[in-house]
């Protein structure tokens, strides 16, 4: 198959913020995002309707513009993009002029038949990280990945592809950073240098147009807040869905999920929500109850909540072929799923049997679909879990041909589990009127805006657990801060050590769900022997009380794009030590904490702590950062360190998120050098009004130069559930407890 490379540039015009050039084979057009984003779109048919999932802002800042006898520049106040006439080759700089990402010399942009790839210059000290739930090192430089979204049982260390397709990566060298997001839904290919000699990298697709977004800001945390600026960001979720979540592959009736939740306040355990899997419905069917063992789901969720309990359902795509089925019968009727080309339905066999699938790609299904959902919140439910959206059927291929709107599989299969959350998300929210719990297993980038994502079908492993906080760290440098892992491992049984020490992770996982497969032992707290019970109860206890730092952190990822666990790579971008393979699990949980997962049989744990100063949390025993330590790590103290300088906002221990608790808000601060502010928030945890400016916001700055505490004003009109304020010192000689405030509103300043 021949290779057509990008030629030599022809005509050439400026429309608006667009700068179109047409060469032999393709017409490249050039758009300017922001100062630090610019677009490259290279297409073949320049008349094509210009459609993204993903990004949701429109190009409109101005760039300067000149021509010689080379090239083409386009400058912004941030960025350089040259552009070489001879063989069209797009080279990125800095304002100043340092190199960020230029096109391999030789190749640039070519296609093969459908396929089209770029390849660009690989630096010497180049590393890569990103591509949100790929296996593998923190580093991705020598690896080689594949975008197609896929349903991966007992899947690996090294498996790729997985379930879900964040086609953005950031690349640092040099002392400087990029990023790039591919927005190209086919299944699409990236290479770090591990097939080239390292001397390209590239990336491409099996169709559609080379059409990326280069990201030119100079650190990893303003390259994500760019990314989600252009992709979207979080909502605020409810605050129930940031509690324990139980769940399993199935409970199998409402009275063994009544008992379950039962024995949680019996045993003093927190916990928010359970979760019914496939077996609650009438022979899978989706929006159905299986009439034998939930006959009442009213009265069920009602008892659930009377404990202080929330319930969420899962729900696939898959739509069971029976006539009287009501999904059925109105998707036949209204032509609402996918075709082959000669306009019949698709059929593929998933859990109900054989099936139809919804066209998500319209807006009509969507509506549909989501007004569906009253079979689930009438009784009472408020979370949903989509599932099976890669889309996966028995034998996992969709066949090419298949039909979605007006595109086939090979261009929607990477989106198709965006979409389903997207119609989950915008029905249900109408619906109930306040915040959905929604959470998908299929997705792209985007997805953000709609739901969370967990890990899929992971395994009761040691180097499973590790593998699973990297995919967190991964999908947060890919926009998906709201993310899980099954805690335990879905497939085989952990050990009890294992089980112990994942909870005790998973503390510090935005989602804190234990999940697990059919055939498994139960994962329950107390199945565990009363030793462990009280660690795993110590450990969720905690999470219970950082719930106000946890929830305030969930307020900055909304409104930055920052996530919450955080990837060392983001704040220690140039540290070598952070790619370590020893190293690289390690994360920031929010702004404060540093959490360094440990194997379960160990008791000892080799940690890296960066510059600065840190404490043991816990225990304030003191560490010098830029310092490898072996630390004690017993199944009941995974090592933990606050930054010096913490700002953390901490309450007494509650049963649920809807228990006020004692009124008492304990702000700890660990001494330091520098100064810090924390921006504490509250809001009523459940409806919209945080948007009209019903809730509560304060900055509290600890400066250790003036040896001052202040708590700022408070912005909006919330009421905070908590009625004093209590400091309380770490690292300070001679304090502890500095004083407790009435939590009024005007600025409050202490001196120590």
């Amino acid at each position: 198959m021949q290779v057509e490379i990008l030629g030599q540039a022809g005509e050439i015009n400026k429309q608006d913020n667009t700068l179109i050039i047409k060469s032999e084979i393709a017409t490249a057009k050039i758009s300017v995002y922001s100062p630090t984003i610019i677009r490259v779109q290279v297409m073949r048919n320049p008349d094509a309707k210009d459609h993204s999932y993903a990004v949701i802002q429109q190009a409109g800042s101005n760039f300067d513009f000149t021509e010689d006898d080379a090239g083409f520049e386009i400058r912004t106040s941030a960025l350089k993009l040259v552009i070489e006439k001879d063989l069209l080759r797009f080279n990125f700089y800095t304002a100043d002029g340092k190199e960020l990402s230029r096109d391999d010399e030789r190749f640039g942009i070519n296609w093969q038949g459908e396929r089209v790839v770029n390849y660009r210059k690989v630096y010497a000290d180049e590393r890569f990280i990103g591509l949100g739930e790929k296996t593998g090192d923190l580093d991705r430089r020598g690896c080689n990945y594949i975008n197609w979204n896929s349903d991966v049982p007992f899947y690996t260390e090294k498996s790729d592809p997985l379930y879900q397709t964040f086609p953005f990566f950031i690349g640092i060298h040099s002392g400087a950073t990029y990023g790039l997001f591919f927005d190209n839904t086919h299944r699409s290919f990236f290479d770090f240098g591990a097939t080239t000699d390292h001397k390209m990298s590239w990336f491409g697709a099996d169709g559609g147009d080379m059409n990326y977004y280069f990201f030119g800001a100079q650190s990893v945390a303003e390259i994500i807040k760019d990314y989600t600026w252009l992709t979207g960001r979080m909502e605020m979720p409810p605050l129930w869905s940031l509690g324990y979540q139980q769940c399993r592959w199935s409970y199998m009736s409402a009275q063994e999920i009544l008992d379950i939740a039962k024995t949680f306040r019996d045993h003093n355990i927190p916990a928010d929500v359970m979760y019914c899997d496939i077996d609650y419905m009438d022979g899978f069917k989706i929006f159905t109850w299986n009439n034998e063992t939930f006959p009442d789901p009213k009265s069920f969720i009602d008892k659930l909540k009377e404990m202080g309990f929330r319930l969420v359902t899962i729900v696939d795509p898959g739509i069971k072929m029976e006539e009287g089925y009501k999904q059925y019968d109105e998707g036949v009727e209204n032509e609402y799923f996918a075709k082959y080309p000669n306009g019949e339905n698709f059929v593929g066999e998933v859990w109900p049997g054989r099936c139809h699938f919804p066209d998500f790609f319209r807006d009509d299904v969507r509506e549909w679909w989501g007004a569906s959902f009253t079979a689930l919140t009438e009784p009472g439910v408020e979370g949903f879990w989509n599932d099976m959206n890669e889309p996966a059927a028995w034998g996992q291929n969709l066949p090419w041909m298949v039909k979605f709107g007006d595109k086939y599989m090979p261009e929607v299969r990477n989106v198709y589990g965006m979409q389903m959350a997207r119609a989950t998300y915008e029905g249900t929210k109408k619906i109930l009127g306040k915040r959905p719990f929604v959470l998908t297993r299929a997705a792209y980038s985007g997805t953000q805006r709609y739901s969370a994502v967990w890990t899929g079908d992971n395994s009761a492993y040691d180097e499973h657990m590790l593998l699973g906080q990297r995919l967190v760290n991964s999908l947060g440098l890919s926009g998906m801060s709201f993310t899980g892992v099954d805690i335990g491992g879905f497939s085989y049984n952990p050990t009890p050590e294992l089980m112990v020490r994942w909870n005790s992770l998973g503390v510090y996982t935005p989602m804190y769900r234990n999940h697990a497969q059919q055939g498994t032992v139960m994962r329950e707290p107390w199945e565990w022997g009363a030793d462990n019970e009280a660690i795993i109860r110590k450990d969720i206890e905690l999470r219970y009380q950082l719930l106000p730092y946890v929830y305030s952190t969930f307020y900055q990822s909304a409104q930055t794009g920052l996530p919450v666990a955080r990837s060392l790579a983001i704040g220690h971008t140039f540290d070598a030590a952070v790619y370590k393979s020893e190293f690289q699990n390690q994360f920031m949980f929010g702004d404060s904490l540093l959490v360094a997962p440990v194997a379960s049989a160990a008791d000892t744990a080799r940690v890296y702590l960066p510059q600065g100063n840190w404490y043991r949390f816990g225990t304030d025993e003191h560490f010098m950062g830029s310092a490898e330590y072996t630390v004690e790590a017993p199944l009941n103290n995974l090592p933990v360190f606050a930054k010096a300088g913490a700002i953390i906002p901490i309450q007494n221990i509650v049963q649920n998120t809807n228990e006020k608790g004692d009124g008492i808000l304990l702000i700890h601060i660990w001494n330091g050098e520098e100064t810090n502010t924390f921006t504490y928030y509250e809001d009523d945890g459940l409806s919209y009004d945080n948007e009209q400016g019903v809730y509560y916001k304060r900055d509290i700055t600890f400066d250790p130069s003036s040896r001052q505490i202040i708590f700022g004003e408070v912005e909006g009109s919330f009421v905070s559930r908590f009625d004093k304020v209590q400091v309380v010192m770490h690292g300070f000689e001679g304090l502890e407890h500095t004083a407790t405030l009435d939590n009024i509103k005007d600025q409050v300043i202490f001196t120590l």
